[in-house]
């Protein structure tokens, strides 16, 4: 019997582990990235439907005013967001997704009146230790001043708040602890007999 795919939203703040976790997932085949699409140029190194699909501000505008996004937002001079069609041919076809997603767009995921994608939505919070643990793991990157890791740890804390919106909260340890915790919640939703396509 096949079963429809889940859509895995999994959000949390910076340094968390919540990258790590869905970038594992999708490199083990157990669920694939959602691409999003962005109206910032492409960085060096990336390329168009890999890790975006980048559209001219006026494509995402009229597409974002014809509902074709599941969830969309203007960060920093820039349009982001996620097409319904990316999420829903995969999920149709049993495949599960997974979507690496501040709370905002969470948020705007689960206020989503598509009955599949409401049938499909898991949405797990990662959050971690202590805020302690959290300052170390930023300052452990070696990739942010001063003043970005102060920036993040306040944006932590206000995003710490919204973990009670979630299902699911996954409180951080280690990254194998995280991990089997975090394939363990996969694999019990995929058991879900709603799910089965009968």
């Amino acid at each position: 019997m096949s079963r429809t795919g889940i859509l895995f939203l999994v959000s949390g703040p910076s340094g968390s582990g919540k990258s790590t976790l869905c970038r594992r997932l999708a490199a083990e085949g157990e669920a694939q990235f959602s691409i999003s699409c962005t109206t910032r140029s492409p960085r060096t190194g990336e390329e168009h439907g890999r890790e975006y699909y980048f559209l001219q501000e006026e494509e995402m505008v009229t597409r974002v005013g014809e509902g074709e996004f599941l969830e969309h937002a203007y960060v920093h001079g820039n349009h982001y967001g996620t097409l319904r069609s990316e999420v829903s041919e995969r999920l149709a076809a049993g495949i599960d997704v997974v979507m690496d997603i501040d709370v905002q767009g969470a948020a705007l995921v689960r206020a989503c009146d598509d009955p599949a994608i409401r049938l499909a939505l898991v949405d797990l919070f990662v959050m971690p230790p202590d805020e302690e643990e959290l300052a170390a793991r930023l300052n452990g990157r070696g990739t942010d001043s001063a003043e970005v890791i102060e920036l993040r740890m306040r944006n932590a804390i206000d995003e710490m708040r919204h973990w009670p919106e979630y299902k699911y909260r996954l409180l951080s340890a280690t990254h194998e602890e995280d991990y089997a915790q975090f394939k363990a919640l996969l694999i019990g939703e995929r058991l879900r007999v709603d799910r089965l396509k009968r």
